[in-house]
């Protein structure tokens, strides 16, 4: 065989091997295992005072009784963005101050992007119930979407498949599970109206609202204190409501009818 061609053969086995074990993603990897270890080496070290008493004890003792703390609550997002690529690129960069757990992607590939043990950087500004650190309580679970788009199948299908695993790993309540725009009504609108939110609940993921024909409203019913019970923000009524609608009636609009207080009141009572 001609040495030029046999080069050229070499050069060209090199760089399909090369193309296939690349990994761009090398460093941001390298950035967790780094950031991983210091948090590790933290937790192994001995508890010690932040104060000073009178009558400091003379040695430390460690109690026998404890284990890692877990997540309660799984907030869903979409990403806003146009591709899933384009998501995992800002989950990498420094500079954005953002990250989640889990991102999906349109094909249903699932990336797993965070332990579920540490604080992902994906609720910002938050509150529900009495909750005001959502970051430190929950699972961050992206959705490749632009927010104009349905859901896709293969998307879905790995949700539930996903869900399913972390309610029964955490023993999260079936009223935990909620979206970025409930938690933080007047910043944020996802995971948005085409999210279906009933066929999560009715698979234990949610809460949701039965038959309300026949159900009356009280002359005394509040709306915002209804609102307030789901666990809603209530500070800015006007984008909890939104929110709730979203939510719960497919309808961006801020104004309460009267059957959406019939619904609001069915939620509200299915939350206490």
């Amino acid at each position: 065989m001609d040495k030029r061609l046999l080069g050229s053969l070499v050069i060209i086995l090199f760089l399909a091997i090369y193309s296939c074990s690349y990994q761009p993603y090398r460093q941001a990897n390298k950035s967790y295992k780094r950031q991983a270890k210091l948090y590790a080496k933290e937790v192994r070290r001995t508890p010690s005072l932040f104060f000073t008493t009178q009558n400091n004890p003379l040695y430390w003792i460690g109690t026998t009784n404890f284990n890692m703390r877990k997540p309660n609550f799984v907030i869903i997002h979409y990403t806003a963005q146009n591709s899933c690529e384009q998501t995992l690129r800002t989950f990498t960069l420094p500079r954005t101050q953002v990250s989640a757990h889990y991102v999906i992607c349109k094909d249903g590939s699932v990336h797993h992007m965070l332990n579920d043990y540490l604080r992902a950087w994906h609720a910002g500004i938050a509150k529900w119930g009495n909750l005001t650190d959502i970051n430190s309580a929950s699972v961050g679970i992206e959705i490749d979407n632009n927010g104009f788009e349905v859901f896709t199948e293969p998307q879905m299908k790995s949700l539930f498949q996903l869900l399913d695993t972390l309610k029964l790993k955490y023993s999260i309540p079936a009223n935990n599970f909620i979206g970025h725009s409930d938690i933080a009504p007047s910043r944020k609108a996802d995971p948005g109206k085409y999210f279906p939110w009933k066929t999560l609940a009715d698979s234990g993921y949610g809460v949701w609202y039965g038959d309300t024909t026949n159900v009356v409203v009280p002359d005394s019913f509040n709306s915002v204190r209804a609102l307030r019970i789901i666990g809603y923000d209530v500070r800015d009524s006007i984008s909890a409501i939104r929110a709730f609608k979203t939510h719960f009636l497919q309808d961006t609009s801020c104004i309460l009818t009267e059957a959406d207080k019939k619904v609001l009141l069915e939620v509200a009572e299915r939350s206490l």
